[in-house]
């Protein structure tokens, strides 16, 4: 018996096991700009204000003077999109109405029972918001609210993507991709510029008192900062890896709503869908493994039965001239047949109780040994008394006796 591949035994219940545990209570947040931020919200606006610096104050000003004020007017007007749709997107409360009308998100709402109801929104009711809703409505874990059309809840955001502010959030999503495609065409064309012809990026009049073409300003015109070639160019690369790393995931995300467009769902239908789609691969597999157990137990068991004779072919010579006799094989054939009940015992134990036996167990199995070793002493006694009557009669060259029959 494996003693080594049993299961360990848990004497504390798994978090999160219990079906009646309590779902902590939190006040409701009104929209993105309640308390605490999300760290990723912190990093969105710090990589929005670095490029909007980097972009307006440093590289669009070295431009020729044509393309200058196309790089401001489209740069500018995909800016400020961003920035406008973004605080519209974090201001707006995406709660239902229900939820909007009660208009108190300074206590929190009660606690929550799974032992009463399996589900937060039962029947077009939200028994913690304690408002009837629409059947598109999900309760945001997050933000502890009821939200119209929920399609999911952003990091980057704060707050809850819903119905209501889907679409300022979508135009933040193209304006930003605009954005990020611009200040890449900017910063290649002058990183190609500065190595053919740099005099094309010094057309302003403050270059005139600097000398040699290794010096550049940076913030014309306001406040002209002297630095060189490598530091320009540094700041060029860190800059365009930036913005590649934001197109990827900003594109990422634009297809993957162009095809939720496509296919009339939502995030949290998408997700839903993936959900039963692994529960079901889950479900099938645990069909297939359980169907397979009874053949494999039925193969243990044919080959359980077949083990008595081999194991008793293996024993010493001794042993096998004592079963030659008729009543040694009948002591064998009684042995082989209370292993075979004991393995049988054993079989339907299937494993230690670690002294959890009953009565009944203990008497039988002290039973079934006290008749094994009884059958050994009489097996022993008979091979005894033939070893007494027998005699040596002839000895082969290579010392093994022959026993000659009793003449009685």
């Amino acid at each position: 018996m494996n003693c080594f591949g049993r299961r360990l035994r848990r004497t504390v219940p798994a978090h999160g096991s219990s079906k009646s545990e309590l779902v902590p209570s939190k006040t409701p947040r009104i929209n993105g700009w309640s308390w605490p931020p999300q760290p990723l919200q912190v990093v969105g606006w710090l990589v929005y204000i670095y490029l909007t610096v980097v972009t307006f104050g440093i590289y669009i000003p070295l431009l020729p003077r044509p393309w200058k004020a196309v790089s401001y007017t489209i740069s500018g007007i995909s800016f400020l999109i961003h920035f406008f749709t973004n605080i519209a997107t974090v201001t707006i409360d995406p709660a239902d109405a229900s939820v909007r009308a009660k208009n108190d998100y300074s206590t929190p709402l009660p606690l929550f029972d799974r032992a009463k109801r399996a589900h937060v929104i039962q029947d077009l009711h939200c028994y913690l918001c304690d408002v009837n809703v629409g059947p598109k409505v999900k309760h945001c874990g997050v933000c502890n609210k009821c939200v119209e059309g929920f399609d999911h809840h952003c990091k980057w955001l704060n707050t809850c993507v819903g119905q209501r502010n889907y679409w300022f959030f979508f135009g933040a999503l193209i304006s930003a991709i605009l954005a990020g495609f611009m200040i890449t065409v900017i910063i290649l064309f002058i990183f190609i510029q500065h190595y053919l012809d740099p005099h094309v990026l010094r057309t302003a009049p403050q270059f005139d008192a600097s000398l040699g073409n290794t010096t550049w300003l940076l913030f014309l015109p306001v406040a002209p900062i002297k630095t060189s070639s490598a530091g320009l160019l540094t700041l060029a690369f860190i800059t365009i890896m930036l913005c590649t790393a934001c197109l990827i995931l900003l594109i990422h995300l634009l297809g993957f709503h162009l095809y939720l467009f496509y296919k009339g769902m939502s995030t949290y239908d998408y997700v839903k869908k993936n959900r039963r789609k692994e529960t079901g691969k889950q479900n099938s597999e645990a069909k297939k493994s359980c169907s397979s157990k009874p053949h494999s137990s039925t193969q243990k068991s044919q080959e359980g039965t077949n083990d008595c004779e081999p194991t008793l072919s293996n024993t010493p010579s001794f042993f096998r001239y004592a079963n030659s006799s008729p009543i040694s094989s009948t002591l064998s054939d009684s042995i082989c047949t209370e292993l075979e009940n004991f393995k049988k015992s054993a079989e339907k134990e299937n494993s230690f109780n670690y002294g959890t036996e009953n009565s009944i167990q203990k008497e039988t199995r002290v039973i079934s040994m006290s008749v094994i070793t009884s059958l050994k002493l009489e097996k022993e006694e008979d091979v005894q008394e033939d070893r007494e009557k027998s005699i040596p009669v002839t000895q082969d060259p290579l010392g093994s006796s022959v026993m000659a029959q009793d003449p009685a």
